[in-house]
C-alpha cells in the first residue's frame, strides 16, 4: 500500500491575542524531514511534508511561545534520529518523547535522557480499530520499559481514545505503576456523548485523583465544528477543573492526517485555549508551571 501524501499545516497562523505567560511550552508538537536526511519510515500510514525545526521555531516565535514537546511521530516510525537531532541543535527550548521498540537498551536510553527526552509513547486500541499500518507499540512494550522508565523518572504518553479506555486503564494502570502516565488529546473523546460518559467519568476521575495528567490537545480531532470547536469547551473546563496541576495544552503541529478543510490554525487554537482557562493562575499552570515540572524544563 502506497501512504497516502497529507497537507502540511496552515501557513497563516492568528496572532495571539491574549498575553501568554513567559515560559509558555507547547507540549505536543511532531517534526518530519527534510526527507533528505531524515527517511519516512516503510509501512508508515501517510507521507506529510517536511516539518523542520527550522519552521517549528518560526511558528513560536510567531505566537509567543518558548519552549515545546517534541513528540515521534509515526511516519518516521521507530527511528527517533529527526527527535534526537532536534533536542541535540536546541537543548534550551525542546524536550522530548519517544517511539521504540524493545530493541533500544537502557544504554541508549540514558544517551536520550542526557539530550532531553523525558517520556516514551504507547499506542492502545480498543479490538478491531487498530489502523492497517505500522503504528506506534502497546501494553507488552510498555511493561518491557517499565523498569527503565521508573530509572529514569521518564513517564509514559498513552494515545488511546476513549472507546478504549474503560477495558484498557487497569491493565495500563498495573503495567506504569510507579511512573507517571499522560493521555493524549483528551482520549479524543466524543463531545457528543456527553460529559457523564463513562469513559469521561474516568478520564476525569483519574485525573482528579492524580492517577493520570491529561494534554488538553486535539481539540479538532474530538469535534467537527470548525473552526472554534464549542463543544469542547466544556471538555477543557471539566478537565482543567479536576486538576489543574495536573493538564498540559499542546498544538499537535504540523496536525498529520488532516485534509485541507479540517485542517486548523495553530493561533487560533492558542487563542481557543486562552480562552477556555481563565486566570491568570491557571494559565501559568498550564502552560508554564506543569510543563516545566513534567518535562524537567
Amino acid at each position: 500500500m502506497v501512504a497516502p501524501t497529507i497537507p502540511g499545516p496552515d501557513s497563516s497562523p492568528e496572532a495571539s491575542d491574549i498575553p501568554l505567560p513567559a515560559g509558555a511550552t507547547d507540549c505536543h508538537v511532531h517534526l518530519f524531514g527534510p526527507v533528505d536526511r531524515f527517511p519516512y519510515a516503510e509501512g508508515r500510514g501517510y507521507t506529510p511534508p517536511d516539518a523542520p525545526l527550522e519552521h517549528l521555531i518560526a511558528l513560536q516565535e510567531r505566537l509567543g511561545l518558548s519552549r515545546a514537546v517534541v513528540v515521534q511521530g509515526n511516519a518516521h516510525g521507530y527511528d527517533n534520529a529527526v527527535l534526537l537531532d532536534a533536542l541535540a541543535r536546541a537543548p534550551s527550548r525542546l524536550r522530548g518523547v519517544a517511539i521504540t521498540d524493545e530493541g533500544v537498551d537502557e544504554t541508549e536510553l540514558r544517551r536520550w535522557d542526557a539530550l532531553g527526552m523525558r517520556a516514551l509513547r504507547f499506542h492502545i486500541f480498543a479490538p478491531g480499530k487498530a489502523p492497517g499500518y505500522r503504528r506506534g507499540v502497546g501494553l507488552e512494550t510498555l511493561r518491557h520499559f517499565t523498569p527503565a522508565l521508573r530509572a529514569l523518572g521518564w513517564h509514559a504518553q498513552l494515545w488511546c481514545e476513549w472507546s478504549a479506555l474503560e477495558a484498557a486503564m487497569p491493565e495500563v494502570l498495573a503495567a506504569a505503576e510507579g511512573i507517571p502516565l499522560v493521555l493524549d488529546h483528551m482520549c479524543r473523546f466524543d463531545p457528543a456523548l456527553g460529559l457523564d460518559h463513562p469513559a469521561f467519568a474516568l478520564m476525569t476521575r483519574m485525573l482528579a485523583e492524580g492517577r493520570v495528567w491529561v494534554k488538553l490537545s486535539g481539540a479538532y480531532r474530538c469535534s467537527t465544528r470548525v473552526p472554534d470547536y464549542p463543544d469542547v469547551e466544556p471538555m477543557h473546563r471539566a478537565l482543567m477543573a479536576a486538576n489543574p496541576d495536573q493538564v498540559v495544552w499542546g498544538s499537535d503541529w504540523p496536525h498529520p492526517q488532516m485534509t485541507e478543510a479540517t485542517m486548523p490554525n495553530d493561533g487560533r487554537l492558542l487563542n481557543l485555549a486562552l480562552r477556555w482557562t481563565p486566570g491568570e493562575g491557571d494559565r501559568q499552570r498550564l502552560f508554564v508551571d506543569n510543563p516545566a515540572r513534567l518535562y524537567g524544563f
